[in-house]
């Protein structure tokens, strides 16, 4: 695979992001044109190492053929590149820029030098198919006759439809927003994933035949019951949407939001009017405080700079993490190690500073009678306790921090269940909907459940397994539904004519 001597002769190099100081000023992706050389050398690194952890589950869950097709990257065979990973992904252009790469963290020459740069790889495979004409819409050449109503227009969603369509069966996707792509639209800003790259995929989708219906909140103005008795195969892929809430003093003060009411607020405005209809929660002016890491912190982050805000910090309750692995961290394991997303790298042009402070307990808000206008906290340390650990609050460490906007961004605890109740769905011990991975069907028949309201919140790749995984399923139960019409058609004893 790749050159056989390449990991030894390349380092490491990946595609840089735009100017952190620059990038800022605007809602363009962040990404820069990647130098083709600097793919094939890259595709070089990719060893011929036996076990390629890296497109096995611990790396990706999609089980994408990345050894291949960094091959052909590395040898200039771009289309050939392209059907391999279309073979696997339905859609690269998302995972390669929004996917935080567990390919990475499994990839064999991780254990002794920095991995291969899979993601830039896998990203301008798919952006040279779309530049090159080469992926196009695929109608199937023959219909089966049985319906699916796919409901959520997410990840999850788009890849159980795609592969259901390509099955043969007449799809219709229910989307409760007035855009399609679930959290490919409204949940990751523009910065990290261009709208017009999710319309473009699902016009291409319409095109092969797949019916959207956007606007259709199943559940409040489309009856799940309608839908059932309407569609021979129902899948829910609606996400996993009610947030973690922070249930302190203070809380109801004006000025204190959900991240994701932030982030989907923006980008509608931005795709309505630019942002100059004012329909957004805006952070230009504010002291703004993000309580909560991770992807969904980092892009509160980003998008309240691009407002202008005055000043920003995020909070984290865990520990800051280690620079290196830790011994109970092993390969091909996820690394739990610190890193410095676009967003912290974008506050530190602006600021000067890293905004993330670690092992801050958020203890209560106050308000100056418009609203909240500080967060009070104190410093903790975790400590074993049972196999276990709780927080220790460390006296003498309390704070006061000023604030005019607060953005929670704490994870989410599940689905919303309005979908569920009307139709007697079983939930899980974690309020999710139950449903096996692999079989993914309900305890009502017919309705199966597949991505983050089955499993929890997780990574978009994630849901794309479980959305292709769910159609192989739909499509399983179809097929012997349809056998079995078929044998209660033919008159009796016919076999034996």
């Amino acid at each position: 695979m790749g050159k056989h001597s390449g990991f030894l002769e390349f380092p490491r190099s990946a595609v840089p992001y735009r100017d952190a100081a620059k990038r800022i000023g605007d809602f363009d992706e962040i990404f820069t044109d990647p130098d083709e050389s600097l793919l094939r050398r890259q595709g070089a690194r990719c060893m011929d190492c036996g076990v390629p952890f890296c497109q096995t589950a611990t790396g990706c869950p999609i089980d994408n053929l990345i050894p291949e097709w960094n091959d052909l990257v590395y040898r200039g065979q771009w289309k050939a590149a392209l059907d391999r990973l279309h073979q696997t992904n339905n859609f690269p252009e998302f995972t390669g820029r929004t996917c935080p790469a567990p390919c990475e963290g499994a990839c064999v020459l991780g254990i002794t030098d920095p991995p291969v740069t899979i993601k830039n790889i896998e990203n301008a495979i798919i952006d040279r198919g779309f530049a090159e004409g080469w992926v196009r819409h695929d109608p199937p050449a023959q219909r089966s006759g049985r319906t699916v109503a796919v409901v959520g227009s997410g990840p999850a969603g788009l890849a159980a439809a795609d592969q259901l369509n390509k099955a043969g069966h007449a799809v219709t996707v229910f989307e409760r927003e007035d855009r399609i792509g679930g959290l490919l639209m409204y949940g990751i800003p523009n910065m990290k994933l261009d709208k017009s790259l999710v319309d473009r995929r699902v016009q291409l989708m319409a095109e092969s035949g797949i019916r959207f219906r956007a606007g259709a909140d199943v559940g409040v103005n489309v009856d799940p019951d309608e839908l059932k008795a309407e569609y021979d195969a129902v899948l829910l892929a609606t996400g996993a949407t009610r947030p973690r809430d922070l249930p302190v003093p203070g809380r109801e003060l004006p000025g204190i939001h959900f991240a994701m009411e932030f982030l989907t607020e923006n980008t509608r405005s931005l795709l309505d009017s630019g942002l100059r209809d004012g329909r957004f929660i805006n952070a230009r002016g504010k002291d703004v405080i993000v309580i909560g890491g991770g992807d969904t912190g980092a892009d509160c982050i980003g998008t309240a700079l691009r407002h202008g805000c005055r000043s920003l910090v995020n909070l984290e309750l865990l520990d800051r993490p280690p620079e290196e692995r830790a011994q109970d961290n092993p390969w091909p394991e996820w690394p739990l190690i610190f890193r410095t997303e676009y967003a912290h790298e974008e506050s530190a042009a602006r600021f000067g500073s890293d905004p993330r402070s670690f092992s801050v307990l958020s203890k209560s808000f106050s308000g100056n009678g418009g609203g909240v206008s500080a967060l009070h906290t104190v410093n903790i340390r975790w400590q074993p306790h049972g196999g276990a650990r709780k927080m220790i609050e460390l006296e003498g460490t309390e704070n006061t921090l000023k604030a005019d906007l607060v953005l929670l961004a704490m994870g989410f605890l599940g689905p919303e269940d309005y979908v569920a109740r009307p139709l007697g769905l079983e939930l899980d011990s974690r309020s999710n909907y139950k449903a096996v991975h692999g079989d993914y069907r309900t305890n009502v028949p017919g309705v199966f459940a597949a991505g983050d309201c089955r499993r929890g919140q997780s990574l978009v790749v994630w849901a794309i397994n479980e959305g292709r995984g769910a159609a192989a399923a739909i499509d399983e139960w179809l097929s012997a539904g349809m056998t079995e019409a078929r044998s209660d058609d033919v008159p009796r004893g016919a076999a034996h004519v």
